[in-house]
């Protein structure tokens, strides 16, 4: 692969990751094609050729004189059963897998992830410390974490991130995050994500692991008092 063609697929890549996170929503303004090219550092070149494609798949729409939008979709079938992680996965049983997985996780992500997955990590940082509100700073923090995941670039760990994101959204999880995130707590959780990232930037492995276990461990212990 020649590295016009990487190029291509990072910006990609990056906007295709971006509009299913809900970092870039239907109807919203894209960045101008410079400001992309200069974020994820590749060519303007490969900006218009990367958008040039999503347009023609039905992701964005171009407009001259105005910029690029993001498309509303059709919306998308349930997924089969068998995607759906049980309804019966308690919190402790979540926080359980993403003990188990999430340190992993981040070793592989130390190692594999590539400039845009930097950025994209300091997009969910920049707007995690801007939030206000516990909608808004949550949004971002499963951002970030599941930004962490698709940075590993194999798709069975992301599949298996995926399952326990579905598991959360089935469980009680938001109402005891909602009651455990004081703002002692959301402060800690910010330096936590910021250490985090600055070791996956460094691509120390251990460093990452130990963050990420760390963090977790924090969460686990406000979220289930132990």
């Amino acid at each position: 692969m020649d590295t016009t063609t990487r190029h291509d697929l990072r910006v990609r890549d990056y906007i295709i990751g971006s509009i299913k996170s809900g970092a870039y929503r239907a109807n919203g303004k894209l960045p101008t094609e410079r400001a992309l090219a200069e974020q994820l550092g590749v060519p303007r070149s490969a900006v218009r050729d990367a958008l040039a494609v999503l347009e023609s798949g039905g992701a964005v729409t171009r407009i001259i004189g105005s910029g690029t939008y993001v498309r509303e979709q059709e919306p998308q079938p349930a997924p089969a059963p068998a995607e759906v992680a049980p309804p019966a996965a308690s919190p402790a049983e979540i926080m359980e897998a993403r003990l188990l997985l999430e340190p992993q996780l981040a070793q592989l992500a130390a190692i594999n992830a590539d400039q845009a997955d930097f950025a994209r990590f300091d997009e969910c940082i920049r707007h995690g410390d801007a939030a206000d509100g516990f909608e808004e700073f949550e949004h971002w923090d499963a951002a970030l974490h599941q930004a962490i995941a698709t940075s590993t670039h194999n798709r069975l760990v992301i599949e298996l991130y995926a399952m326990i994101t579905r598991a959360r959204d089935l469980t009680e999880w938001g109402e005891l995050k909602r009651r455990s995130l004081s703002a002692e707590r959301r402060d800690h959780y910010r330096r936590e994500h910021h250490e985090i990232v600055a070791a996956l930037r460094a691509r120390n492995v251990a460093r990452a692991e130990k963050a990420l276990l760390g963090h977790l461990e924090r969460v686990r212990n406000n979220l289930l008092g132990r």
